[in-house]
C-alpha cells in the first residue's frame, strides 16, 4: 500500500523535535518521543484501537520498566518471581501535512523483550529480541491530524528468543527511547537492522596508511528505478576534510541496494586506546540528477587488533594492557530504564578507577556506551543474549540468534572501541548442537563483519569442550576461591591450559567475589557464596591474590573484573540482599565505592592512590588492628592519634602495618606520602557502645 499524500510529521515543539545531529550534517530529521505515554502492567483487549480508553492507565515517561522494582527484589520460596508478562503503551501524537516524498520511521532504541507495534489501531509489525534498536516504516499507517501508537510488549520467555536463560533480570518494557525519523522517500535504508545505514571497516592499517571500506545502505521508495550518487567525505577531529570518495548506483523500484566505497588515507592518526582515542567523522551524502536526497555522519577510528599467544593483545602492533570490567545496564530504583546520565556515570567511574576495557554484558547496550568508550579509549567486548540454558537448538532460536548478531554488528560497526564480537556466554545444552549453532553465527559475523573477531566466554564444562572451539578467541569465566566446585588456583589453571595449548590466546572474561560494605571481618575465613554473609574484606583479599596471579601471565590478553557495579539478580537469595548480585566494586546505587574499587584503581590508575580499608569496620573490639593501605605511592607513613608510628614500602601496591595499638574511645589513623594521604576514624571499647555512627 503506498502511504497517502497528505501526511508526515510536523517538526513542532509539541513533538519536542531535537536533531540527532547538527543541520550540517544531516538532512533527515528526528523527534524525541519519550514523554507523555500511557502504560498498562497487564494485556488490555483491544489496547491497540485508537479509541480505547487508557485514562485509567498510569503516565509514563520513557525509558521506563515494569521491572524497576520487582526486578530486584529476590526469590520467593526459592523462585524468581519478578513480572515477565504482557504489558502495553500508548501514546498520542499531532502529525501535519507534508507530501509524499517522505517517510516516517517509528524507531525504538530498547524494547524487551517481543514489541508488537499498532498505529490507529492497524498492526505495524513485531520485534523478537529485547536488546538491538529497531525501526518500522509507519508512513502508510498515519494520517494528518491525532494519530495514537500503541506497543504491547513482553519480556516473558519465549523458547525462540534469546536470552533462554541467564543470571540476570530481564527488564520489560520501552527501557529505552523512542523517536520518529522523517527522510526523503529514496535515501538512506533506515530499516536495515536498526543501523545508522553507513558502515565504515579498515581492512589494512599501519602509520603509513589505512585502507577505508564504507558500505551505505540505501533504499528507494519511489515507484521507479532511481540513480543515486553517494559520497563519503572523511574529516579529521578538526573538521579538515582528508578524504573523499564516490559511486553511482542504481537501486530498483521500492527496493534497496549497497553502495561499496573504498578509498585510502595516508598517515592516518590511530585510535590508540586510552592514550589516543583519535576520531574521524565519515559524513556521507546522497543525491539524485536534481537534488541532495540525504546526509548522515557517523564516527568512527582506525586502529589495529591482534591476539599474540605470548604477547596478548596487540593495539597497533604493540602490547596493551587489557584490564577490564563487566557491565550490566541496571541500577538501584530504575532497572534497565537507566538515562544517559547515568550512563555517563557509570563511564566516569570506569575511568577513575583506570580500567582500559569494559565487557558489555550480557546483551547489546545503549548506543551512547558504546560512544562513550570510543571517546575515552577502552577496549570493548560486547555480546548477543545467548547465555543460559538452551534445551534444545531449534531452527526458530538459530534464526533469532542470527538476527541480533547481525543487529548487533550493523549497529556497532563503527565503534573503533569494540575488538569482539561475543556470540554468547555459558551456553548449557547438549555440546553437539551447540557447537553447531556457534559455527552457524560464527560464520554470519565473518560475513557481517570481516575485520573483527569473535568470542566465546565460556565456564563450567571442559576447556576443550567443542563449542570452545569453534570462535577465534575464547574468554573463560573462572572463580577460584569463590564458588567451591571450581578447585585450584588461577595461576596452576592458566598455566596448564597455556601449556596444553600453546598457540591459543585466551583471556579471562570474568573472575570475581561478593562482598557487602555492611558486612566487615578482618578475618573471614572462608565464604559460602549462597550464605547470607559477604564481607568485604574477603572480596578483597579475593583480588589482592587473583590479580597478582593475571598480571604475572603477559600471554593472557585480557582480565575482566566480574562486575564494575552490584546488578540485580532476582533469582539469587544471597549477602546483604536478596535479589542482587554483590560481586560489584561499586554497590548498586553507585553511591560507594567498595575497597575492591580502590585496590584496582592503585593498580591500574596514574592518579595518586593512598586508601586505608576497611574503613566500614569502625567498631573495634581488640586493642590491636591491622592497617592495610592501598597505594601507587612508594612508601606510607602511618599515624595514629596525630603520632606518627612507622614507615613502610608498597609491596605491590599494598602496605600493611601489624597490630597497631588502638587507644579507648575514638582513634584518628592517617595514612601519607606527601601531599597525598586518607584518614579514617576506628572506636575501640570493650562494651557494646557504638562510639561512631556507621555511615
Amino acid at each position: 500500500m503506498s502511504p497517502p499524500r497528505a501526511l508526515i510529521f510536523a517538526l513542532l515543539a509539541c513533538l519536542g523535535l531535537g536533531l540527532a545531529l547538527p543541520a550540517a550534517a544531516q538532512i533527515h530529521a528526528t523527534a524525541s518521543l519519550d514523554t507523555g505515554w500511557r502504560f498498562l502492567k497487564a494485556d488490555a483487549q483491544g489496547a491497540e484501537a485508537a479509541a480505547f480508553d487508557d485514562s485509567a492507565w498510569r503516565v509514563a515517561t520513557l525509558p521506563h520498566t515494569a521491572n524497576a522494582g520487582d526486578g530486584e527484589d529476590g526469590p520467593t520460596a526459592g523462585k524468581s518471581d519478578f513480572y515477565r508478562g504482557t504489558m502495553w503503551y500508548r501514546k498520542a501524537i499531532e502529525l501535519k501535512a507534508l507530501p509524499a516524498t517522505k517517510r516516517l520511521y517509528l524507531q525504538f532504541d530498547g524494547a524487551a523483550l517481543v514489541s508488537d507495534v499498532f498505529v490507529n489501531g492497524r498492526y505495524v509489525g513485531r520485534h523478537e529480541g529485547g536488546y538491538a534498536t529497531f525501526r518500522f516504516d509507519v508512513s502508510p499507517y498515519v494520517t494528518a491530524g491525532r494519530n495514537v501508537i500503541a506497543v504491547r510488549v513482553s519480556n516473558a520467555v519465549w523458547p525462540h528468543i534469546a536470552p533462554p536463560g541467564g543470571d540476570f533480570t530481564v527488564y520489560g518494557g520501552l527501557y529505552r527511547g523512542v523517536s520518529l525519523i522523517e527522510a526523503r522517500e529514496a535515501g538512506f535504508d533506515w530499516l536495515d537492522h536498526g543501523s545508522p545505514a553507513v558502515a565504515v571497516t579498515t581492512p589494512t592499517v599501519s602509520p603509513q596508511g589505512a585502507t577505508l571500506r564504507i558500505r551505505v545502505g540505501l533504499r528507494n521508495g519511489r515507484a521507479h528505478a532511481t540513480r543515486l550518487i553517494v559520497q563519503t567525505r572523511i574529516f579529521d577531529a578538526s573538521g579538515t576534510p582528508v578524504l573523499s570518495v564516490s559511486k553511482a548506483v542504481n537501486v530498483a523500484a521500492n527496493g534497496t541496494a549497497i553502495a561499496d566505497l573504498k578509498g585510502e588515507l595516508r598517515a592516518p592518526r590511530l585510535w590508540n586506546g586510552r592514550k589516543d582515542p583519535y576520531l574521524y567523522s565519515a559524513v556521507t551524502e546522497i543525491s539524485d540528477d536534481r537534488a541532495t536526497l540525504d546526509r548522515n555522519s557517523v564516527a568512527f577510528g582506525i586502529r589495529s587488533v591482534r591476539f599474540d599467544a605470548q604477547k596478548g593483545l596487540l593495539l597497533n602492533g604493540q602490547p596493551y594492557d587489557v584490564n577490564g570490567v563487566n557491565l550490566h545496564a541496571s541500577r538501584a530504583g530504575k532497572g534497565g530504564a537507566i538515562t544517559p546520565s547515568d550512563i555517563v556515570e557509570d563511564f566516569n567511574l570506569i575511568d577513575e578507577m583506570g580500567a582500559t576495557a569494559v565487557r558489555l554484558v550480557h546483551y547489546p547496550h545503549a548506543e551512547m556506551a558504546y560512544e562513550e568508550a570510543d571517546r575515552r579509549g577502552l577496549l570493548v567486548l560486547t555480546e548477543i543474549p545467548l547465555v543460559g540454558h538452551l534445551p534444545m537448538v531449534t531452527e526458530a532460536i538459530r534464526a533469532n540468534a542470527a538476527q541480533q548478531l547481525r543487529e548487533l554488528i550493523r549497529q556497532n560497526i563503527n565503534h573503533p572501541s569494540v575488538i569482539a564480537w561475543g556470540l554468547g556466554n555459558e551456553l548449557h545444552g547438549e555440546t553437539t548442537a551447540i557447537a553447531g549453532l556457534f559455527r552457524e553465527l560464527n560464520t554470519v559475523a565473518k560475513a557481517e563483519d570481516p575485520t573483527r573477531a569473535t568470542i566465546y566466554a565460556h565456564c563450567c564444562v571442559a576447556d576443550d569442550d567443542a563449542r570452545a572451539l569453534v570462535t577465534d578467541q575464547l574468554g573463560f569465566n573462572r572463580y577460584f576461591g569463590w564458588y567451591p566446585e571450581q578447585k585450584g588456583t588461577m595461576g596452576d589453571w592458566a598455566d596448564a591450559y597455556h601449556k596444553r595449548f600453546p598457540t591459543k590466546p585466551f583471556a579471562v572474561t570474568e573472575y570475581g567475589a561478593g562482598g557487602s560494605v555492611a558486612h566487615q571481618d578482618d578475618t573471614p575465613g572462608a565464604v559460602v557464596p549462597a550464605s547470607g554473609w559477604h564481607p568485604e574484606q574477603y572480596q578483597t583479599l579475593y583480588h589482592e591474590t587473583n590479580w597478582a596471579m593475571l598480571k604475572a601471565r603477559p600471554f593472557i590478553w585480557g582480565r575482566f573484573v566480574w562486575q564494575m557495579f552490584d546488578a540485580a539478580s532476582d533469582g539469587r537469595n544471597e549477602g546483604e540482599q536478596s535479589g542482587i548480585n554483590d560481586k560489584g566494586l561499586v554497590t548498586y546505587d553507585r553511591k560507594t565505592r567498595k575497597d575492591a574499587f580502590w585496590f584496582y584503581k592503585a593498580q591500574w590508575s596514574k592518579a595518586p592512590v593512598v586508601y586505608i580499608t576497611s574503613r566500614r569496620f569502625n567498631q573495634r573490639s581488640e586493642p590491636r588492628a591491622d592497617v592495610k593501605i592501598y597505594t601507587n605511592q612508594p612508601q606510607i607513613t602511618l599515624s595514629v592519634n596525630g603520632a606518627k608510628l612507622a614507615t613502610q614500602n608498597a609491596v605491590n601496591g599494598v602496605v600493611i602495618f601489624k597490630s597497631v595499638p588502638l587507644n579507648p574511645g575514638v582513634n584518628t589513623i592517617q595514612a601519607e606520602n606527601g601531599a597525598y594521604y586518607d584518614r579514617v576514624r576506628w572506636a575501640y571499647s570493650t562494651s557494646l557502645e557504638t562510639l561512631i555512627p556507621t555511615p
